[in-house]
Formats: C-alpha cells, sequence, structure tokens
C-alpha cells in the first residue's frame, strides 16, 4: 500500500481550553498615540504588549483587595473544569452544586442540560464560561 492510499483518522479526546479571551476596548486617539509613541520607543512589542502589562500592573496594584475578596467569598481562582462525573456525583449526593470561578469555569462538552440543571444550584463566574450553548441556556436563570 503507497501512502497516497493510507487515510489516517486523528480524534481529539478532550478539546483545548483557550488560555485567553478576546476583548475590545475603545480608546481616545490622543490615549491610542500615546501607546504607539511607546511601542515606536521601544518600551512595548505592539499595542497589544502595552495594553496586557497596563492591566496586569493594575491587578498587582490591588492585589490585597482581590484576595481579600476571593477568600471571604469562596471563589475558585484559576481554572476549574466540570466533568460529567463531577456533575453525576453532586446530583446522586443529593448537594448541588453553588459555581463561583474567577478566572474560567468550564463543562464538559458531554454535559446535558437536564443534567446541568440538576447538578448545578448557581453560578457566579468572573471571567469566563465555557459551555455548550444548550447548557449555557439552562442555567441562565441561575447565573448571578
Amino acid at each position: 500500500m503507497d501512502g497516497s492510499a493510507m487515510v489516517e483518522t486523528v480524534h481529539e479526546l478532550r478539546p483545548k481550553a483557550a488560555e485567553s479571551e478576546k476583548i475590545t476596548i475603545n480608546l481616545g486617539f490622543v490615549d491610542l498615540g500615546h501607546i504607539d509613541l511607546l511601542v515606536a520607543e521601544g518600551f512595548y512589542s505592539n499595542r497589544t504588549d502595552f495594553i496586557r502589562t497596563a492591566i496586569r500592573n493594575q491587578i498587582e496594584r490591588h492585589g490585597d483587595a482581590v484576595r481579600q475578596s476571593v477568600a471571604r467569598k469562596a471563589v475558585d481562582l484559576g481554572l476549574r473544569h466540570y466533568t460529567r462525573q463531577d456533575l453525576e456525583a453532586a446530583r446522586d449526593a443529593g448537594t448541588p452544586l453553588h459555581i463561583q470561578v474567577l478566572g474560567l469555569a468550564s463543562i464538559a462538552t458531554d454535559v446535558t442540560p437536564e443534567l446541568a440543571r440538576a447538578a448545578i444550584a448557581s453560578v457566579s463566574v468572573l471571567g469566563a464560561l465555557h459551555a455548550s450553548p444548550a447548557v449555557k441556556a439552562a442555567l441562565a436563570d441561575r447565573a448571578r
């Protein structure tokens, strides 16, 4: 058999989660000009580098307040993935989940809207929630 007759099937076992979320901002021309000047002078590699650095600096500046709020609200910080098995266990135990995440919360693609409603009492995500459109719609009235 020659190489042209071979067919290879690749199955993605788990979709790769996005490592960032795209946002859009509107800036005044003067602010944009200042950014472009700093890029041109070599302080930053591009506009995005400047904006990311500015955001990180502000997050660091308010770090103590964020840490206190995270502790007070018992929020999961970072990435939190909920599998079908996680949700089935919560449903079967009769202890619905109160999802509170600062970062990225994701719900597995094999979770049905019915399972999500049976297992999740509330959802509060500061950042991004990745779930199927059907699961998001099923949880819409539980989002805070």
